[in-house]
């Protein structure tokens, strides 16, 4: 699943493309994804102008002038592909209303998975593709953004407000293992697996140890979960500043794949050596909560 650093990949680019321009028309190729279309969300996109593009923990929140927010949520598989308006006469040979896109030369799968179409006043395109149909697409009014049911839960944005104070202040009394919470959203958002796997072994902390053992009595954080916060920040920004991380599906809205990748110290990196300087440990991996966590456990205690 995309992780913040990939979702806010995608947010600069369509911010690029989008901002400032009319929504002309809005193609949906099918009821639903994840869950149905809300009624009437042609109708609400269908003539409004974008006005900004934000983000908030994984979702995409497209702003329009009319006052009403469009949500979209990339799930498992989704990417926005854009499509120039030079790029567009090329490929609107058949018959827009059909179930298949006409695209597909460009997003894949012979557009088969193309589920919604987005014309722009000037002339250029945005296709959603999503295979496994795991993603969100909502649209509702700004002012309620603040209750609504997707987003009310949501703890601290990572770059943003959170500090080694708010996480001891969320982690008195938790018991779960710190990898576990790191993927809390009410924790913080946006974290994910990849890059909490990363965060963890660069600040020398276990996976496995409680979250609690990182407050001191006093409420305060400890030097560790200092650490911890200052490493979530550090490699969610290496991240965006590499375009995130490319497994399976991802890519950016040109298309273009992430390369952290290659920057990873511990993820799928089982039985390769530790890579930090003085350390001959060997990375292992074991399942939390059903998702792998790759650790070294000669220098994560």
């Amino acid at each position: 699943m995309p992780e913040l650093p990939e979702v806010e990949t995608v947010r600069c680019g369509l911010e690029q493309a989008w901002v400032g321009h009319r929504i002309t028309e809005v193609y949906l190729r099918r009821e639903g994804l994840r869950f149905p279309f809300p009624s009437g969300m042609t109708a609400h996109l269908k003539g409004a102008t974008v006005t900004s593009v934000r983000r908030r923990a994984k979702y995409l929140l497209i702003d329009l002038d009319s006052g009403m927010v469009f949500l979209s949520h990339l799930g498992m598989s989704g990417r926005y592909t854009l499509i120039t308006p030079d790029e567009v006469p090329k490929y609107l040979a058949t018959e827009v209303s059909s179930n298949v896109s006409t695209f597909g030369e460009l997003t894949g799968f012979g557009g088969r998975h193309d589920h919604m179409e987005f014309r722009f006043g000037n002339g250029s395109v945005a296709v959603y593709t999503d295979p496994r149909r795991f993603g969100i697409a909502d649209v509702f009014p700004r002012a309620e953004e603040p209750i609504q049911t997707l987003l009310e839960h949501l703890g601290p944005e990572p770059l943003e407000q959170w500090t080694a104070l708010d996480a001891a202040n969320r982690a008195k009394g938790k018991r779960s293992p710190i990898k576990t919470t790191l993927l809390d959203q009410r924790f913080v958002v946006g974290v994910g697996n990849i890059y909490a796997c990363e965060a963890l072994h660069r600040s020398g902390i276990s996976p496995t140890r409680p979250t609690n053992k990182l407050v001191r009595k006093d409420g305060k954080p400890t030097k560790a979960l200092v650490e911890l916060v200052a490493q979530v920040k550090e490699v969610l920004k290496a991240a965006i500043a590499v375009g995130g991380s490319t497994l399976n599906d991802f890519a950016a809205v040109d298309g273009t794949l992430g390369y952290f990748g290659h920057h990873f110290q511990v993820y799928d990196r089982e039985d390769g050596p530790c890579l930090k300087e003085g350390c001959n440990g060997t990375i292992e991996r074991i399942v939390q909560s059903n998702r792998s966590t790759f650790l070294c456990p000669r220098c994560q205690k």
